[in-house]
């Protein structure tokens, strides 16, 4: 599973998941609610890139 940054540089790593948010460790990211927001400055799962 590949990890995503987003422009505010938070990167969501799949195996870590987001706990503080619901996001058990293993989710993958397209995996993630649409609704789903960058858990330190709030953009929409878009604003994600692949590293």
């Amino acid at each position: 599973m590949k990890s995503y940054e987003c422009a505010c540089g938070y990167v969501y790593d799949p195996a870590i998941g987001d706990p503080e948010n619901g996001i058990a460790p293993g989710t993958a990211f397209e995996a993630l609610p649409d609704d789903w927001v960058c858990p330190v400055c709030g953009l929409e799962k878009g604003s994600f890139t692949a590293l």
